[in-house]
């Protein structure tokens, strides 16, 4: 059965994009940030109480890793203290709420992908901030979804950065240029478009609690990006492993935060593809998207 009218906070952004393509047709309400930033939550009361929506949707976050290390308030004001005003003001209200997390909600040492009921851990002020903003949204009772991603992708850029890191790396191959990548940090691709359609689904099925939305199977960066230029045609672009702790950021990331699903089943939702058909979907659509523009 499908959702009433839905409010997506960050429908701008890369996943937030992603869902307003996957909600098409439907009755969505969609406000530029300027007219209600997350964090005030006195903006997001006046849009639950003008839209009245029967799911409010959080894709804003603050999430520049090393940004959030230097500015810890900050990042908890915006991924904490906003979640928890937001879900609070569903609540009261009878508005379903879902919000977006991360892999680095854990600490990065297992050996094996992480479920949804693996205890978190997280090493970052980051990772911190978005855990907090799940224990604060399970508070306000359980009419909520918390989707935990890993390394999204896709061919809309970040908030904070304009582009993404394999628009990025794809561009600088074919112009020659070389990349370096880390090689010993593991995670789970995630596409935009996969994860939107999948979140739809969630809320669809109303099938509400934690739940890690990233494509089947793990993979270092280095071989994301090295699977990439071969599937672009580009197998003898210069790309250089190296190790995260030879580039001598000083921020301690998961080195292991890979996710598996366990609760799709239940709810009667498909898998998502394995990450190496996400890159095929991406690069073809990538490929329509630069024909379109050289036409």
């Amino acid at each position: 059965m499908s959702a009433g009218r839905i409010a997506i906070v960050g429908a701008s952004g890369q996943l937030g994009s992603a869902l307003v393509a996957a909600f098409a047709g439907r009755d969505l309400v969609t406000p530029r940030h300027a007219e209600v930033p997350f964090d005030d939550s006195s903006a997001v009361c006046k849009l639950l109480d003008k839209a009245h929506p029967e799911v409010l949707i959080n894709c804003s976050a603050f999430h520049n890793v090393d940004t959030c290390e230097r500015e810890p308030e900050r990042a908890f004001a915006v991924n904490a203290l906003a979640v928890d005003g937001a879900a609070e003001a569903c609540a009261a209200r009878g508005v379903a709420f879902a919000t977006v997390s991360t892999d680095y909600v854990f600490e990065g040492t297992s050996s094996r992908p992480y479920r949804e009921d693996d205890a978190v851990a997280p090493r970052t002020a980051y990772g911190a901030s978005k855990a907090a903003g799940e224990f604060l949204t399970r508070r306000h009772g359980p009419r909520h979804w918390i989707v935990r991603t890993s390394g999204v992708f896709g061919t809309i850029g970040t908030s904070n950065k304009g582009y993404t890191l394999i628009e990025k790396v794809l561009r600088q191959a074919e112009r020659g240029e070389p990349t370096r990548m880390v090689s010993d940090m593991i995670f789970s691709p995630s596409y935009a478009p996969h994860v939107a359609r999948a979140i739809r689904d969630l809320i669809d099925a109303a099938a509400f609690g934690t739940h890690h939305v990233a494509n089947v199977g793990a993979c270092s960066w280095y071989e994301f990006v090295r699977t990439a230029f071969v599937k672009a045609g580009l197998p003898d672009a210069p790309l250089e492993p190296i190790t995260y702790a030879s580039m001598g950021n000083p921020t301690l990331r998961p080195m292991s935060s890979a996710l598996e699903n366990t609760t799709f089943a239940r709810a009667e939702i498909a898998p998502l593809p394995a990450w190496e058909s996400a890159l095929d979907e991406f690069l073809a659509a990538r490929a329509a998207r630069l024909a379109a523009a050289r036409a």
